[in-house]
């Protein structure tokens, strides 16, 4: 089993659903899109859990409650108990309460999910500033949240009032395609206020120490579509992760990953998790996955060989990584990747 913050993607001999005993998966562009199942996520959900592993949903959107989203899940053919859902509520509520006395009163700018969140840890969500809050959080709301709701937020914050927030993703994939997200809606009051809110969703250690005390996982694996939170936050954990290829992470932005974005294994969909993950090799600057051997020549990425297209971009990941040491790799990888049709 290999170790995340390496310069090239891991290998494992058995199943990851084997190797790990818990999967920390997100859940918007992993296990389903637009509220639709993806591709392969019923089956290999249901697959690794008959094998003994233990499946938590791990989500920064903040707008429904762990009920809301285990009953979604259930309809689409996962069955989900609510205590199997983490969300950056739960996360950022934790984070208020330790800092407020039990009881204050918190304002809120978002949905259900906070309110309930909230009221879990002891605390009143109010809707204006002129309530009396000792805090403000802010969390995705969705599209019909009110304009007005970004106002009391930044009456409050003037006022000096602390301003916490759930997450900072700036966009939420759909059925229609990329919308704004909650990092969008944060970017509205910092503007207005000039403040800066305490965060905790993932990729930050508050969501991270949620997981875990939710969850009591002792091998977690990370499982994620996002570069910026789901890896990151493996990486700030100190934990391993899978990248699948099904929501916002494409495979050039997989090669430029920085230290902290790059993911211990990759792979298509969630049957990545029920295989064994093919190691990377290096041997004089060329490192080799599957039948295929890939490189840094000049100032060009290049490929040789042949195999299945995945093969193919850890080998090229192994090379982008290790070109780029501590930064990210910058060359054109247009050519190699065409030829793999990513």
């Amino acid at each position: 089993m290999s170790q995340q913050g390496t310069n090239r993607p891991g290998g494992s001999a058995i199943a990851l659903s084997e190797a790990y005993d818990t999967a920390l998966l997100d859940l918007d562009g992993v296990v389903y899109a637009g509220g639709e199942a993806i591709a392969y996520a019923v089956e290999s959900l249901a697959t690794a859990r008959a094998g003994g592993m233990h499946l938590a949903y791990v989500t920064n959107n903040a707008l429904r409650t762990p009920d809301a989203v285990a009953a979604h899940l259930t309809e689409l053919g996962i069955p989900t108990a609510p205590g199997d859902v983490i969300t950056s509520a739960q996360a950022v509520a934790r984070l208020i309460s330790e800092q407020v006395p039990a009881g204050s009163r918190v304002l809120v700018v978002g949905g259900e999910g906070l309110r309930v969140a909230l009221r879990e840890r002891g605390l009143e969500p109010v809707e204006s500033a002129d309530d009396g809050p000792v805090a403000v959080v802010q969390g995705y709301g969705g599209p019909d949240l009110a304009w007005g709701r970004f106002a009391e937020a930044c009456y409050a914050i003037a006022r000096g009032v602390p301003w916490f927030a759930s997450n900072t993703d700036l966009t939420i994939p759909g059925a229609r395609g990329i919308a704004p997200g909650n990092g969008a809606a944060v970017e509205v009051v910092r503007i207005a206020t000039g403040a800066e809110p305490r965060i905790a969703g993932k990729p930050l250690p508050p969501m991270h120490r949620e997981t875990i005390l939710r969850t009591g996982a002792e091998r977690p694996l990370v499982v994620g579509d996002r570069l910026d939170t789901d890896i990151e936050g493996a990486f700030n954990g100190g934990v391993d992760s899978l990248l699948v290829l099904t929501g916002v992470t494409d495979a050039a932005q997989l090669l430029a990953a920085v230290p902290s974005h790059r993911p211990t294994y990759i792979d298509a969909d969630l049957r990545g998790m029920l295989t064994s993950q093919r190691e990377v090799t290096e041997a004089d600057g060329e490192f080799r996955c599957g039948g295929w051997s890939a490189a840094v020549r000049g100032d060009e990425l290049v490929l040789d060989g042949e195999g299945t297209p995945l093969d193919g971009l850890r080998a090229l990941c192994g090379a982008a990584w290790t070109y780029a040491g501590d930064g990210s790799c910058t060359l054109d990888a247009g050519k190699v990747l065409a030829r793999l049709e990513l």
